[in-house]
């Protein structure tokens, strides 16, 4: 009988590989003084898809035996950015709390001049910053950080997954879960 193969466990250390990708792209947009910068921002997307192929192939040749369906592609890719959220919201909350506490009101005072530019109603923006203000603080932003991490990791794990999987002939090979 074959040993089955815990996802969780497999897959810890590619999780703290994303995190650590994360982490290490968010301070180079700190300390460039890019955070604030939308279009620099998304440059961190084809980082992660390229980061999650070459985990979720390494998992699939090290731990699955160079076989892996699509849902087990996709569930893998879900548990590292599980991994990588919580890693993701802690370092967050220390941004905010510690490394730079005025970024909430950089941020705040970002917004407001979008918002004045694009001509909105004094009257919208001073109940938009309102609810802002209520909703920016470090507690409340380091658990959604968690929630939308994974969320978009499912969405990438989605995509990444077709490319990932590879089924051998069911009547040749012993399935491997």
């Amino acid at each position: 009988m074959e040993e089955k193969v815990n996802v969780w466990k497999a897959n810890l250390t590619n999780g703290l590989i994303l995190a650590l990708a994360g982490v290490a792209f968010s301070l180079v947009m700190y300390f460039l003084d890019l955070t604030l910068n939308k279009t620099a921002g998304y440059i961190n997307v084809p980082i992660q898809l390229i980061l999650l192929y070459f985990l979720l192939k390494s998992y699939r040749d090290n731990s699955m035996h160079g076989q892996i369906t699509y849902g087990q592609s996709v569930g893998a890719g879900v548990v590292i950015f599980v991994y990588a959220s919580i890693i993701m919201a802690i370092y967050t909350y220390l941004l905010y709390t510690v490394i730079d506490p005025g970024l909430i009101s950089k941020q705040m005072a970002m917004t407001e001049e979008l918002m004045t530019k694009k001509g909105a109603p004094q009257a919208a923006i001073d109940t938009s910053m309102a609810f802002t203000a209520k909703i920016m603080k470090p507690a409340i932003i380091a658990p959604i950080s968690i929630i939308s991490t994974v969320f978009f990791g499912l969405i990438y794990s989605l995509l990444v997954s077709i490319f990932i999987k590879k089924e051998g002939n069911p009547l040749i090979d012993v399935p491997v879960n």
